[in-house]
Order: C-alpha cells, then sequence, then structure tokens
C-alpha cells in the first residue's frame, strides 16, 4: 500500500510536522511531544488532525484522559511514515546538493502554499454535475460520508476534475456551523453528525470545538459558548454539522 500523494507532497512540504510524529513516538503522551517539538498543546493537536485527516488510515491513536490527559501512540500506519520521512530526510539532503543556487529553493517555496483554512479534508470525486456556470461535485470522505462543493466550471476544468480524482477539501473554522437535531437543516447544505471531541473555552463569546466524523477525519469549528452551555455540548455529544457547498474550495497536487 502506497501513501496517498496528498499525504506524501504534505511531508515534503511540511517536515516539522511529521517530526512531531517522532516525538510522540518516544514520548507517549501529546502534552509532552507538544513540549519536546517547542510547540503549544493546541498547535500539536491542529497539526495531528491535518495529517489524520489527510492520511487513508489515522496516523496517532489517542488514549482517554481529558484535555492535557491521556496517552498518545503511533499507528502502525503512523510509524510507517515516521520511517518514510527519515527516508525522505536523506533525500532533501542530496536535493540540496543538486540546487546550482539559492534561487532555485526560493523558486520551489514559491510554488508551495500553505492555507489559512483550519479544515483540510481529503476526499475522492465521486460525482459532477453542471448547473449553470457552476458545477456541483460530490465528494466521497470514506466511510460513506459525502460531501458537495459548488465551483465554477472553469475551476473544474483548470483542476482537471474527473471522477476518482483525489482532492483536498478546504473548509474555514468559521464557516462551520454546529446545529442540534431538533433545529432544521439549511437547504441546500452540507449536513454531517459529528461526536464533540473537545470544547476549548477561551474567555470570549465564542468557543472552538474539535470534532470527529464517521470517516475518521477532524473538523475544528467555532461555536456560540451560550448555546454550547443551553444545549449542554460537551465531550462525547452529538451534534449536527452544516455548511455551504460554496463554502468548499477544492486543491489538488501540481
Amino acid at each position: 500500500m502506497t501513501l496517498p500523494a496528498l499525504l506524501t507532497q504534505h511531508i515534503a512540504r511540511r517536515p516539522q510536522r511529521i517530526a512531531l510524529l517522532q516525538h510522540i513516538a518516544e514520548q507517549g503522551s501529546i502534552t509532552r511531544a507538544a513540549k519536546a517539538a517547542g510547540i503549544s498543546y493546541k498547535a500539536a493537536w491542529d497539526a495531528i488532525d491535518e495529517l489524520n485527516n489527510l492520511a487513508s488510515q489515522p496516523l496517532v491513536e489517542r488514549s482517554t484522559g481529558g484535555r492535557g490527559g491521556g496517552g498518545a501512540r503511533l499507528s502502525g500506519e503512523g510509524e510507517r511514515v515516521l520511517r518514510l520521512y527519515q527516508r525522505l530526510q536523506a533525500l532533501q539532503a542530496q536535493i540540496l546538493e543538486a540546487a546550482e543556487d539559492s534561487s532555485d529553493l526560493d523558486l520551489l517555496g514559491r510554488l508551495m502554499l500553505r492555507t489559512s483554512a483550519r479544515n483540510q479534508l481529503q476526499g475522492q470525486v465521486s460525482g459532477l454535475r453542471r448547473e449553470g456556470r457552476h458545477d456541483r461535485v460530490s465528494l466521497a470522505l470514506g466511510g460513506g460520508l459525502e460531501i458537495e462543493a459548488l465551483i465554477t466550471h472553469d475551476s473544474t476544468s483548470r483542476l482537471e476534475l474527473t471522477l476518482g480524482t483525489m482532492v483536498v477539501a478546504l473548509l474555514k473554522a468559521g464557516w462551520v456551523r454546529l446545529s442540534s437535531a431538533a433545529d432544521e437543516a439549511e437547504a441546500g447544505s452540507n449536513v454531517l453528525k459529528a461526536t464533540v471531541e473537545e470544547v476549548i473555552a477561551d474567555g470570549h463569546d465564542t468557543s472552538e470545538v474539535r470534532l470527529a466524523l464517521g470517516s475518521g477525519q477532524t473538523l475544528c469549528a467555532f461555536a456560540d459558548a451560550h448555546w454550547l452551555a443551553q444545549e449542554a455540548v460537551t465531550t462525547g455529544s452529538q451534534v449536527r454539522v452544516q455548511f455551504h457547498p460554496s463554502h468548499v474550495l477544492l486543491g489538488v497536487p501540481v
């Protein structure tokens, strides 16, 4: 079995995140691994969520124990990715030696783009339907889950999307809305069931909510703290996630 192309490219662009896997393997704890890597607990879990979402199988397995507690270890797939990272480090040294001058590396850096979107979900194009100047793109996330994106026909052509194409769906946390099962779903929106993994309150009116999908992927959303308290939303709660297809941005490897 080979790694998904999107994860492989991510390893090449973001080695510091893969290096976090080494700390987890050594420390057996997200809290201690984050400290060893010199990053916050939250930044460590953001990195792990992104890697798990891009991989075909979770790379890190977490045990219970509450925020800052519990343990963590690499899955078999995580151990394999870590070995791949170590091999890539050797290849990187060879590439640096082959570069004719520093401008070659600057050019590559400009061609590799980071994104501000908190949510990055890997999916496979399972449907394409023309709607005027737009295309409605169906994406299979795994676990029987599907979402839709609404993009221009020009974007579909430029990304060369066809059935079976692997893409990354980008979704800002502020575009994800939580609701209870009793609330009426917004017409035309993507609607998914999710389990609350963690509620991170920062003392403001809005709290960050980390959500687990049935596909094994993770979403981050912001929710009104008063609504969370009113609905008694805590770790383990079942909620409904909604976001409009026009808010789903698509990316493919270059």
